[in-house]
């Protein structure tokens, strides 16, 4: 007990030491949370109305979700991935769209799935690693828009019926920090339904994305 005890009194026999400082421990660094990106401008000038600014082939997107869909998991059953399905439950049921379909503001793990590939180089079914996303309250409309990465999407939120809320926005790139104009680049516009699928469960459906898929879905699970 003797070590023990000198390391916590000024003398430990003969001559008196200086009594020991101990620094305080070092603050923790605070992360500093990403800046929201502002809204495509041209999106966000629409006020509650997204058929004022939607494009012709956004529209047509929108039109034919249904199409999409049947597309999509046709190709993943053929592929005898039908267990990856039944695995996410209601997410991937095509007419799942419960009362209240506007997620509140917040921050959400955002997950992507990739059905029925578009082109050789992708699969039927592709899971990606859950992400971090944040819904914001714009006044009359929210936004939607992932945190980091180099692909981002961001958009606005329109009320549509009891059970859908229609998203169109763009995606950035890289080190950009101001979205594209929504309707300025066909290769960078999204446009999709949010809906509610179960309790504090939400999917944004994208179909007929630019790229790799026939149906992409995004699912949005409330975070702490």
């Amino acid at each position: 007990m003797g070590l023990c005890g000198c390391a916590f009194v000024a003398g430990c026999g003969g001559k008196a030491d200086k009594p020991i400082v101990v620094a305080p421990p070092a603050p923790e660094a605070v992360a500093v949370p990403t800046p929201a990106p502002a809204p495509p401008l041209s999106v966000k000038s629409a006020g509650m109305d997204w058929h004022r600014v939607a494009t012709d082939r956004d529209r047509e997107r929108l039109r034919t979700w249904r199409d999409a869909w049947m597309a999509a998991l046709a190709k993943v059953r053929a592929a005898g991935l039908d267990a990856d399905l039944a695995a996410q439950g209601a997410l991937f049921e095509p007419d799942r769209a419960l009362s209240n379909p506007a997620p509140p503001p917040g921050r959400y793990r955002c997950r992507v799935f990739k059905l029925g590939a578009n082109g050789t180089a992708t699969r039927d079914f592709t899971a990606y690693p859950p992400y971090e996303c944040r819904i914001n309250d714009e006044g009359e409309v929210s936004s939607l828009y992932k945190t980091g990465g180099s692909q981002r999407p961001v958009g606005l939120l329109f009320p549509e019926n009891s059970g859908r809320v229609v998203f169109l926005g763009t995606m950035m790139f890289g080190d950009e920090t101001k979205p594209m104009d929504y309707g300025r680049d066909d290769g960078r516009d999204m446009a999709g339904y949010i809906e509610r699928v179960g309790d504090k469960r939400w999917r944004l459906v994208l179909p007929w994305p630019k790229f790799e898929s026939i149906v992409d879905v995004i699912e949005l699970v409330p975070t702490p």
